[in-house]
């Protein structure tokens, strides 16, 4: 069987590391054939693609076969001219400014336009900016542009391009197309070290993990959740009808939704991710009850001008959220419906590789995708002293995220879940320092009174629950000075230690 060596090399945009990747085809007529596989080594280097895994999109290449083929020229360069020095990333950014005519004419001027003029992620914004929600996704976002448009022409909707360009070689491009079609590496799920507990009291529960910030997987929560036994395809699409939820940027249909979520293969695909879903499905709120463990949920104290605080999830296998922080200081908990979702989590004072926040904590950078953080940040935690909590989440089972967490969830099949954030008195005063900081109108999130939003809910705790704050203030203080005299102590005594001269 022919081997094929090639080196993917990460851009610039991604802030991911480069490395080699040993590609091998079972066919030798063509470079990236539909039944690839990607040969794993014994130290898991390789990767394996998909069953269902297109080809690669218009032939394209990493910049590493290049060096295997030294007669071959890269008409990437010749086919921008001028523009060659310019980097694929930049390429695009130009090019998002154009509108469809304009790049179906663009793509007709050389080889090298054609593939960024017919790059997914340029027709998918233009669909989701003009068509919103209301778009019939047609197995490619660009096939569903011209199908919406001009619907008597006909354009192949399986994502396969029948032009092929050669010696076309990009690793920006040709990575966005790996990580779109990636199983997930046997090693990125084994690790497993994360505490399960079944049927924990209350008491247990905060004193073994909420007190001391520590994540928990809790089994047999959902036992007597109706969702559990109801929320199939077939019953929700009935249940909510024409009721659109919040899906990326847009608004849109279950039906549509899981037409495009069985067609889309791409690397970073959308996420139905609604925070008034019980508002718009009551029947729905009334099918799953909150956990005995976070019933005290103290922004319930603001009525309906709480923060955003519960979601519907809903995602194809990978997708999910990139790491982040819960919004304004609250702690979570996450319980899967039906699938099964993967969870890599952080403490507080370790940020992640690879992952880069702003100095005020308002951004956050990281790798464009999920997956790409795995290939290229995952085995960097291998010899750290802290190593990252991590699990697999499956059906009936509920995580517990506790408060400033940094943590990455990626959606292992086709998932639905139900997640909150809250406020117990064991992370009421990280919240009223997080809402009462300087620059709380960037941080704050859910709500459209951001600036207001402490006093608010500090008054509001007042009046429901007097004296909590300032009892909840002195206990922290004791602890403090506690703390204090204990270092002293050890301090103390190993300067009065004996010590013994000859």
């Amino acid at each position: 069987m022919p081997k094929y060596k090639n080196l993917l090399l990460t851009s610039k945009r991604r802030k991911s590391k480069s490395k080699k990747r040993k590609l091998v085809q079972r066919e030798p007529e063509s470079l990236f054939p539909v039944n690839q596989e990607i040969e794993e080594d014994e130290d898991e280097t390789g990767f394996k693609l998909k069953i269902a895994a297109p080809s690669q999109e218009h032939g394209v290449q990493p910049l590493g076969n290049l060096y295997f083929n030294p007669g071959s020229v890269n008409v990437r360069n010749t086919g921008l001219g001028n523009l060659q020095i310019l980097t694929d990333e930049l390429v695009l950014d130009i090019l998002g400014l154009l509108d469809a005519t304009n790049l179906g004419i663009l793509a007709t001027v050389t080889k090298s336009f054609y593939i960024f003029a017919s790059h997914e992620p340029l027709w998918r914004n233009l669909v989701l900016e003009e068509l919103k929600g209301e778009f019939l996704f047609n197995g490619s976002w660009k096939s569903t542009y011209v199908a919406a448009h001009h619907p008597k022409f006909k354009l192949s909707g399986d994502g396969e391009s029948n032009l092929k360009i050669i010696d076309f070689y990009s690793d920006y491009m040709f990575q966005s197309w790996l990580c779109a079609n990636l199983e997930m590496k046997p090693k990125w799920l084994r690790r497993d070290n994360i505490t399960r507990v079944r049927g924990v009291s209350v008491e247990d529960f905060i004193t073994k993990f909420e007190e001391p910030n520590k994540p928990v997987l809790l089994e047999g929560c959902l036992d007597h959740w109706p969702a559990v036994e109801k929320w199939s395809r077939d019953y929700l699409t009935k249940v909510v009808g024409d009721v659109e939820f919040a899906v990326g940027p847009v608004e849109m249909k279950l039906e549509k939704y899981f037409r495009y979520s069985d067609g889309a293969r791409e690397e970073r695909p959308l996420y139905l991710f609604d925070p008034k879903f019980a508002e718009k499905v009551p029947v729905l709120d009334s099918e799953y009850d909150v956990p005995v463990y976070f019933r005290e949920d103290l922004f319930g104290v603001l009525g309906n001008e709480r923060p955003d605080y519960r979601w519907i999830i809903i995602g194809p296998a990978g997708s999910g959220s990139s790491f982040h922080i819960d919004p304004n200081s609250t702690s979570a908990w996450n319980a899967v419906v039906t699938g099964s979702k993967k969870w890599v989590l952080f403490p507080p004072d370790v940020v992640p590789p690879g992952v880069h926040p702003s100095p005020d904590g308002a951004e956050v950078a990281c790798p464009v995708s999920i997956i790409e953080w795995f290939m290229n940040f995952y085995d960097d935690t291998k010899d750290w002293e802290k190593k990252p909590i991590e699990c697999i989440c499956k059906a009936g089972e509920v995580m517990f995220v506790p408060n400033g967490w940094w943590h990455l969830v990626i959606n292992l099949e086709e998932s639905i879940a139900i997640t909150q954030n809250y406020v117990s008195r064991r992370n009421l005063l990280n919240v009223l320092e997080f809402l009462k900081k300087p620059n709380a109108k960037e941080l704050v999130s859910g709500t459209t009174d951001r600036e207001n939003l402490h006093d608010k809910f500090k008054k509001a705790i007042e009046g429901a629950y007097p004296g909590t704050i300032q009892a909840l203030e002195k206990k922290a203080e004791e602890a403090k000075r506690a703390e204090e005299q204990r270092v002293s102590f050890w301090d103390s005594a190993k300067a009065d230690t004996f010590k013994f001269s000859f």
